[in-house]
């Protein structure tokens, strides 16, 4: 289980454990996650399956500098032969508590930097339902690429839904995503110290 921590300005990636069984359970229960492949079904079930990660994947708690865990975030199935890996897992389940903040740019940021810079990896993919339109439009405007689709591939919300196929490549994150992600925080860097 991976056991890095991920520091940044508003917030930081710390390692996912079985003590965060009970909160990302109800967020992954709740309806900002509705468009996610179904989880554990219970708190204990939730735990095991925290305990029983593989070594190939980081897997983290997006945690506001004051404390407060507020969402999740994965690195899964690296490949250090082929240099790729698999995000996912993205889930900001305390959306209140991260308002203002750029919880979700930062804590991209910091797993693509783990990631390119960390890892030495050439490529970051994953897939999204294509019900998660939002998810979607997200993820196009952080840089990732539309790559392709696997038809009917989840079943989700009682229908059948396209897995939407997304990837980045080094360069990409370094020449697109890396300068939005800086704007977006450097936007709320501006604001926070208008408001003091």
């Amino acid at each position: 289980m991976n056991e890095c921590t991920l520091r940044g300005e508003f917030v930081d990636l710390l390692p996912l454990t079985p003590a965060h069984a009970e909160l990302t359970f109800g967020w992954r229960h709740s309806q900002r996650a509705v468009n996610l492949n179904l989880g554990a079904q219970t708190v204990a079930g939730q735990a095991r399956w925290i305990a029983g990660r593989p070594a190939d994947e980081h897997n983290f708690v997006i945690t506001l500098k004051g404390g407060q865990p507020v969402g999740t975030l994965s690195l899964c199935a690296i490949n250090a032969h082929h240099r790729h890996a698999e995000s996912g897992r993205f889930l900001i389940g305390e959306a209140v508590a991260a308002r203002g903040v750029p919880a979700a740019a930062e804590a991209m940021k910091l797993l693509y930097q783990h990631a390119f810079d960390g890892l030495g990896l050439v490529r970051v993919h994953g897939s999204i339902a294509s019900d998660n339109t939002l998810m979607i439009k997200w993820q196009k405007f952080m840089g990732m690429k539309e790559e392709g689709r696997l038809r009917r591939h989840y079943f989700i919300n009682g229908h059948f839904q396209d897995a939407m196929l997304f990837g980045i490549l080094e360069d990409e994150f370094r020449s697109t995503a890396l300068p939005r992600m800086n704007a977006m925080i450097a936007a709320a860097r501006a604001s926070s110290l208008l408001a003091h």
